[in-house]
Protein backbone atom coordinates (compact mmCIF):
# COMPACT_ATOMS: atom_id res chain seq x y z
CA UNK A 1 0.00 0.00 0.00
CA UNK A 2 3.10 2.25 0.72
CA UNK A 3 4.60 1.54 -2.47
CA UNK A 4 1.22 2.66 -4.33
CA UNK A 5 0.78 5.39 -1.89
CA UNK A 6 4.49 6.73 -3.30
CA UNK A 7 3.99 5.98 -6.61
CA UNK A 8 0.89 7.99 -7.28
CA UNK A 9 2.30 10.96 -5.09
CA UNK A 10 5.50 10.64 -7.90
CA UNK A 11 3.45 11.06 -10.48
CA UNK A 12 1.54 13.56 -8.96
CA UNK A 13 4.68 15.18 -8.41
CA UNK A 14 5.89 14.91 -12.05
CA UNK A 15 3.18 16.80 -13.33
CA UNK A 16 3.24 19.38 -11.07
CA UNK A 17 6.35 20.03 -12.25
CA UNK A 18 5.62 19.57 -15.92
CA UNK A 19 3.24 22.27 -15.12
CA UNK A 20 5.37 24.78 -13.44
CA UNK A 21 7.47 24.46 -16.51
CA UNK A 22 5.21 25.02 -19.06
CA UNK A 23 3.64 27.89 -17.04
CA UNK A 24 7.26 29.68 -17.16
CA UNK A 25 7.57 28.18 -20.38
CA UNK A 26 4.57 30.37 -21.93
CA UNK A 27 5.40 33.03 -19.04
CA UNK A 28 8.64 34.25 -20.63
CA UNK A 29 6.88 34.23 -24.22
CA UNK A 30 3.89 36.36 -23.41
CA UNK A 31 5.76 38.65 -21.11
CA UNK A 32 9.13 39.14 -22.27
CA UNK A 33 9.58 38.37 -26.04
CA UNK A 34 6.33 38.81 -28.33
CA UNK A 35 5.49 42.17 -27.14
CA UNK A 36 8.95 42.86 -27.92
CA UNK A 37 8.58 40.94 -31.12
CA UNK A 38 11.64 38.58 -30.26
CA UNK A 39 12.21 35.88 -32.51
CA UNK A 40 13.11 32.49 -30.97
CA UNK A 41 13.98 29.03 -32.06
CA UNK A 42 12.17 25.79 -32.16
CA UNK A 43 8.39 25.50 -33.09
CA UNK A 44 7.66 28.32 -30.81
CA UNK A 45 10.15 30.88 -32.62
CA UNK A 46 8.57 29.15 -35.94
CA UNK A 47 4.92 30.59 -34.26
CA UNK A 48 6.12 33.89 -33.76
CA UNK A 49 7.01 34.30 -37.46
CA UNK A 50 3.90 33.29 -38.66
CA UNK A 51 2.10 35.65 -35.50
CA UNK A 52 4.18 38.32 -36.38
CA UNK A 53 3.52 37.71 -39.99
CA UNK A 54 0.08 36.82 -40.27
CA UNK A 55 -1.77 37.61 -36.96
CA UNK A 56 -2.58 34.22 -36.01
CA UNK A 57 -1.77 33.48 -32.45
CA UNK A 58 1.52 31.14 -31.87
CA UNK A 59 -0.86 28.58 -30.21
CA UNK A 60 -2.67 27.26 -32.87
CA UNK A 61 0.67 26.84 -35.12
CA UNK A 62 2.56 25.34 -32.56
CA UNK A 63 0.33 22.36 -31.77
CA UNK A 64 -0.47 21.98 -35.47
CA UNK A 65 3.42 21.20 -36.35
CA UNK A 66 3.78 19.50 -33.01
CA UNK A 67 1.62 16.83 -33.86
CA UNK A 68 3.67 15.22 -36.50
CA UNK A 69 6.93 15.79 -34.35
CA UNK A 70 4.80 13.86 -31.68
CA UNK A 71 3.91 10.94 -33.44
CA UNK A 72 8.30 10.56 -34.64
CA UNK A 73 8.26 10.36 -30.55
CA UNK A 74 5.52 8.05 -29.87
CA UNK A 75 7.85 5.49 -32.07
CA UNK A 76 11.02 6.11 -30.79
CA UNK A 77 11.00 7.34 -27.22
CA UNK A 78 8.04 5.57 -25.82
CA UNK A 79 4.22 5.92 -25.01
CA UNK A 80 5.24 7.00 -21.27
CA UNK A 81 7.06 10.28 -22.48
CA UNK A 82 4.14 10.49 -25.04
CA UNK A 83 1.73 10.76 -22.57
CA UNK A 84 3.74 13.57 -20.84
CA UNK A 85 4.42 15.79 -24.20
CA UNK A 86 0.97 15.28 -25.44
CA UNK A 87 -0.21 17.11 -22.06
CA UNK A 88 2.64 19.68 -22.27
CA UNK A 89 1.95 20.47 -25.99
CA UNK A 90 -1.83 20.69 -25.02
CA UNK A 91 -0.95 22.98 -21.79
CA UNK A 92 1.31 25.28 -24.03
CA UNK A 93 -0.41 25.40 -27.00
CA UNK A 94 -3.80 26.99 -24.89
CA UNK A 95 -1.30 28.86 -22.53
CA UNK A 96 0.71 30.64 -25.59
CA UNK A 97 -2.96 31.63 -26.80
CA UNK A 98 -4.81 32.85 -23.41
CA UNK A 99 -1.69 34.22 -21.25
CA UNK A 100 -1.07 36.93 -24.18
CA UNK A 101 -4.31 38.51 -23.43
CA UNK A 102 -4.27 37.79 -19.56
CA UNK A 103 -1.30 39.53 -18.42
CA UNK A 104 -2.18 43.18 -18.11
CA UNK A 105 -0.23 46.01 -20.43
CA UNK A 106 0.88 47.14 -17.78
CA UNK A 107 2.81 44.69 -16.36
CA UNK A 108 4.00 44.05 -20.04
CA UNK A 109 5.34 47.81 -20.23
CA UNK A 110 6.94 47.68 -16.74
CA UNK A 111 9.00 44.60 -17.35
CA UNK A 112 9.62 44.21 -20.52
CA UNK A 113 9.09 47.25 -22.89
CA UNK A 114 10.57 49.85 -20.35
CA UNK A 115 13.47 47.70 -19.62
CA UNK A 116 14.41 47.05 -23.50
CA UNK A 117 15.10 44.38 -26.04
CA UNK A 118 18.26 43.32 -24.21
CA UNK A 119 17.06 42.34 -21.50
CA UNK A 120 13.68 41.26 -21.83
CA UNK A 121 15.67 38.62 -24.22
CA UNK A 122 17.78 37.84 -21.25
CA UNK A 123 15.13 37.30 -19.17
CA UNK A 124 12.60 35.32 -21.62
CA UNK A 125 15.33 33.29 -22.42
CA UNK A 126 15.92 32.04 -18.98
CA UNK A 127 12.34 31.48 -17.98
CA UNK A 128 11.78 29.48 -21.37
CA UNK A 129 15.24 27.55 -20.60
CA UNK A 130 14.08 27.00 -16.80
CA UNK A 131 10.72 25.62 -18.04
CA UNK A 132 11.95 23.87 -20.67
CA UNK A 133 14.93 22.32 -17.97
CA UNK A 134 11.79 21.55 -15.73
CA UNK A 135 9.85 19.31 -18.04
CA UNK A 136 12.37 17.52 -19.45
CA UNK A 137 13.61 16.89 -15.91
CA UNK A 138 10.55 14.39 -15.39
CA UNK A 139 10.51 13.05 -18.77
CA UNK A 140 8.23 15.42 -20.62
CA UNK A 141 8.97 17.93 -23.49
CA UNK A 142 7.28 21.28 -24.88
CA UNK A 143 7.30 19.68 -28.12
CA UNK A 144 9.31 20.70 -31.22
CA UNK A 145 13.23 20.78 -31.67
CA UNK A 146 13.03 19.31 -27.86
CA UNK A 147 11.61 16.41 -29.16
CA UNK A 148 14.17 15.89 -32.06
CA UNK A 149 16.84 16.58 -29.02
CA UNK A 150 15.55 14.00 -26.89
CA UNK A 151 15.81 11.54 -30.17
CA UNK A 152 18.90 12.30 -30.94
CA UNK A 153 20.11 12.33 -27.22
CA UNK A 154 19.17 8.62 -27.30
CA UNK A 155 21.76 7.40 -29.61
CA UNK A 156 24.44 10.17 -29.03
CA UNK A 157 26.12 11.52 -26.13
CA UNK A 158 25.36 15.27 -27.41
CA UNK A 159 23.90 17.48 -24.36
CA UNK A 160 19.98 18.83 -25.33
CA UNK A 161 21.11 22.63 -25.48
CA UNK A 162 23.68 22.18 -27.91
CA UNK A 163 21.04 19.82 -30.17
CA UNK A 164 18.65 22.66 -29.71
CA UNK A 165 20.72 25.50 -30.30
CA UNK A 166 22.14 24.10 -33.96
CA UNK A 167 18.19 24.00 -34.46
CA UNK A 168 17.23 27.33 -33.37
CA UNK A 169 20.15 29.31 -35.42
CA UNK A 170 18.63 28.00 -38.64
CA UNK A 171 15.25 28.71 -37.47
CA UNK A 172 16.26 32.17 -36.34
CA UNK A 173 17.91 33.65 -39.53
CA UNK A 174 14.76 32.26 -41.60
CA UNK A 175 13.24 35.03 -39.77
CA UNK A 176 14.95 37.55 -42.37
CA UNK A 177 12.82 36.18 -45.34
CA UNK A 178 9.65 36.38 -43.62
CA UNK A 179 7.63 39.87 -43.22
CA UNK A 180 7.21 41.54 -39.44
CA UNK A 181 4.53 43.07 -38.36
CA UNK A 182 4.25 44.87 -34.63
CA UNK A 183 1.33 44.73 -32.75
CA UNK A 184 -0.13 48.13 -34.13
CA UNK A 185 0.46 46.75 -37.72
CA UNK A 186 3.26 48.45 -38.53
CA UNK A 187 5.96 46.47 -40.94
CA UNK A 188 9.19 46.14 -39.47
CA UNK A 189 12.01 47.12 -41.52
CA UNK A 190 15.06 45.39 -42.38
CA UNK A 191 17.41 47.44 -39.75
CA UNK A 192 15.28 45.99 -37.34
CA UNK A 193 14.90 43.08 -38.33
CA UNK A 194 18.66 41.94 -38.70
CA UNK A 195 18.68 43.60 -35.10
CA UNK A 196 16.03 40.96 -33.67
CA UNK A 197 17.81 38.04 -35.43
CA UNK A 198 20.73 39.04 -33.30
CA UNK A 199 18.45 38.94 -30.20
CA UNK A 200 17.23 35.68 -31.26
CA UNK A 201 20.57 33.94 -31.47
CA UNK A 202 21.23 35.87 -27.84
CA UNK A 203 18.14 34.23 -26.92
CA UNK A 204 18.78 31.01 -27.77
CA UNK A 205 22.23 31.13 -26.38
CA UNK A 206 20.69 32.30 -22.91
CA UNK A 207 18.19 29.09 -23.29
CA UNK A 208 20.38 26.70 -23.86
CA UNK A 209 22.84 27.31 -20.82
CA UNK A 210 19.94 27.80 -18.81
CA UNK A 211 18.74 24.28 -19.94
CA UNK A 212 21.86 22.25 -19.74
CA UNK A 213 22.41 23.80 -16.32
CA UNK A 214 18.98 22.86 -15.30
CA UNK A 215 19.33 19.35 -16.82
CA UNK A 216 22.96 18.58 -15.21
CA UNK A 217 21.89 19.78 -11.89
CA UNK A 218 18.38 17.42 -11.84
CA UNK A 219 20.24 14.57 -13.07
CA UNK A 220 23.75 15.03 -10.63
CA UNK A 221 24.29 11.56 -8.79
CA UNK A 222 25.82 10.96 -5.41
CA UNK A 223 27.67 8.08 -3.88
CA UNK A 224 27.04 7.24 0.16
CA UNK A 225 28.79 4.98 1.92
CA UNK A 226 27.00 4.26 5.31
CA UNK A 227 28.88 2.47 8.08
CA UNK A 228 25.58 0.87 11.13
CA UNK A 229 25.14 -1.93 13.54
CA UNK A 230 21.81 -1.77 11.51
CA UNK A 231 23.48 -2.19 7.92
CA UNK A 232 20.96 -5.11 7.03
CA UNK A 233 17.38 -2.99 7.78
CA UNK A 234 19.19 -0.22 6.18
CA UNK A 235 19.65 -1.96 2.96
CA UNK A 236 16.84 -3.60 2.85
CA UNK A 237 14.63 -0.40 2.90
CA UNK A 238 16.70 1.39 0.41
CA UNK A 239 16.52 -1.66 -1.95
CA UNK A 240 12.51 -2.76 -1.58
CA UNK A 241 11.25 1.07 -0.80
CA UNK A 242 13.68 3.51 -2.44
CA UNK A 243 13.75 0.82 -4.84
CA UNK A 244 17.96 1.00 -5.67
CA UNK A 245 20.85 -1.02 -5.43
CA UNK A 246 23.02 -1.50 -2.58
CA UNK A 247 26.54 -2.59 -2.69
CA UNK A 248 27.84 -4.67 0.80
CA UNK A 249 31.80 -4.09 1.29
CA UNK A 250 33.63 -5.98 4.04
CA UNK A 251 35.56 -3.70 6.34
CA UNK A 252 37.37 -3.24 9.82
CA UNK A 253 37.75 -0.51 12.33
CA UNK A 254 41.32 -0.30 12.78
CA UNK A 255 40.71 2.00 16.29
CA UNK A 256 38.06 -1.04 17.48
CA UNK A 257 39.40 -3.74 15.32
CA UNK A 258 36.00 -4.95 14.76
CA UNK A 259 35.01 -5.99 11.65
CA UNK A 260 32.05 -3.84 9.73
CA UNK A 261 29.77 -3.63 6.70
CA UNK A 262 30.27 -0.72 4.77
CA UNK A 263 27.25 -0.06 2.33
CA UNK A 264 27.82 1.40 -0.65
CA UNK A 265 24.85 3.45 -2.39
CA UNK A 266 24.50 5.52 -5.68
CA UNK A 267 21.55 7.21 -6.19
CA UNK A 268 20.36 10.65 -7.64
CA UNK A 269 21.25 14.17 -5.88
CA UNK A 270 17.28 15.07 -6.00
CA UNK A 271 16.50 12.03 -4.02
CA UNK A 272 19.36 12.58 -1.43
CA UNK A 273 17.42 13.67 1.22
CA UNK A 274 14.71 11.51 1.46
CA UNK A 275 16.90 8.59 1.04
CA UNK A 276 19.29 10.39 4.70
CA UNK A 277 15.98 10.30 6.21
CA UNK A 278 15.47 6.91 5.55
CA UNK A 279 18.42 6.03 7.32
CA UNK A 280 18.47 8.26 10.27
CA UNK A 281 14.55 6.71 10.65
CA UNK A 282 16.41 3.52 11.13
CA UNK A 283 19.46 4.11 12.96
CA UNK A 284 20.18 7.27 14.32
CA UNK A 285 23.90 6.88 15.10
CA UNK A 286 24.67 5.64 11.35
CA UNK A 287 27.99 6.95 10.28
CA UNK A 288 27.60 8.58 6.48
CA UNK A 289 29.65 9.85 4.01
CA UNK A 290 28.38 11.87 0.84
CA UNK A 291 30.35 12.42 -2.09
CA UNK A 292 29.45 13.63 -5.90
CA UNK A 293 30.56 11.78 -9.10
CA UNK A 294 30.72 13.49 -12.30
CA UNK A 295 29.08 10.21 -14.39
CA UNK A 296 27.08 7.13 -13.41
CA UNK A 297 26.17 4.36 -16.32
CA UNK A 298 24.35 1.53 -16.02
CA UNK A 299 20.63 0.54 -15.10
CA UNK A 300 18.51 3.43 -13.35
CA UNK A 301 20.87 5.84 -14.48
CA UNK A 302 22.51 7.00 -18.04
CA UNK A 303 23.63 4.90 -20.81
CA UNK A 304 26.67 4.77 -22.49
CA UNK A 305 25.80 5.89 -26.70
CA UNK A 306 27.62 3.81 -28.62
CA UNK A 307 26.58 6.18 -31.43
CA UNK A 308 26.80 3.47 -34.17
CA UNK A 309 30.02 2.21 -32.84
CA UNK A 310 31.06 -1.15 -34.38
CA UNK A 311 34.42 -2.48 -32.74
CA UNK A 312 37.14 -3.41 -35.35
CA UNK A 313 37.30 -7.33 -36.73
CA UNK A 314 39.43 -9.72 -34.67
CA UNK A 315 42.85 -10.51 -37.19
CA UNK A 316 44.44 -13.75 -37.49
CA UNK A 317 47.68 -13.37 -36.32
CA UNK A 318 50.07 -15.71 -39.03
Amino acid sequence: MALVQKSVWTHIREYVLLSLGILLYVAGWSIFLVPNNLVGGGISGVSSIIQYATGLKMGYTYFALNIILLLIALAVLGTAFGAKTVYAIILASVGLNVLQGLIPQPIIEALALQNGKLMSTIMGGIMVGVGIGMTMSVGGSTGGTDIIALIVGKYRNISPGRMILAMDVVIILSSLLVPSYTADGQLVGWADKITTVVYGLLLVTVNSYVLDLYVSGSRQSVQLFVLSKKHAEIADTITHDLHRGVTVLSGKGWYTQHDASVLMVITRKSDLNLLLRYIKMIDPDAFLSVSLVTGVYGKGFDTIKSGGFQPLPNKKQS
